[in-house]
């Protein structure tokens, strides 16, 4: 994790329309790599993540792996996980967040699966979007929007300690789980610092 902010390549996975300009201020400097399935996105590389075989080896500084691990099915999760690490530089490291299940079935089970967790961008967020996916936008034909699993805090470190990181460090924050795992060894202060750096200091309210 020693590349400065100036030379780091990243790894937009899932990056669907967004661009370098969405992510947080830390990389505003870095030359993004656009990954994604749908060809609509005009991703500069359109693949699965499980096999992002135009990527070699140690090639990536950073990727940045927002709300896409659970549009995988479990048994394809640890796959990604594994392939993550391995386009990793020897120092570098992966951002991922993704929904908090335990946070939204809390509130199902109290409120029910239309009940609203926060709003954002696209509208206001129940349980049900946070279970199955973002239910309009499936409705008006992403079917790539649907989720195929989920993760709690627990389970989403566990899967990142059997992908062969050095280093691994969660938070809960709202509805959503913010991961950093390193191929760096660092100390757990060192790993919530750098993640600090980086999150975005306004997430969705709940």
């Amino acid at each position: 994790m020693t590349k400065s902010a100036e030379q780091g390549t990243l790894l937009h996975v899932g990056c669907g329309l967004k661009r370098l300009q969405d992510l947080p201020d830390y990389f505003a400097n870095w030359r993004e790599v656009r990954y994604d399935i749908d060809a609509g996105c005009k991703p500069d590389i359109q693949g699965d993540i499980t096999d992002p075989n135009a990527i070699s080896d140690g090639s990536i500084d950073a990727i940045w792996s927002s709300h896409n691990i659970e549009h995988l099915f479990a048994h394809e999760a640890p796959v990604a996980i594994r392939e993550f690490q391995r386009v990793l530089s020897k120092d570098g490291f992966l951002i991922i967040t993704c929904p908090d299940l335990k946070s939204a079935c809390r509130v199902a089970g109290e409120k029910g699966l239309e009940a609203t967790l926060y709003t954002s961008r696209m509208g206001p967020i129940t349980p049900r979007d946070v279970l199955f996916g973002h239910q309009r936008s499936i409705r008006s034909g992403g079917h790539y929007m649907a989720h195929k699993n989920g993760f709690d805090l627990q389970s989403l470190n566990a899967l990142l300690s059997k992908g062969g990181f050095k280093k691994i460090y969660g938070e809960r924050k709202g509805y959503e789980l913010w991961f950093i795992a390193s191929n760096a060894v660092l100390t757990t202060e060192q790993a919530r610092d750098h993640l600090s750096k980086i999150k975005p200091k306004r997430l969705e309210a709940a």
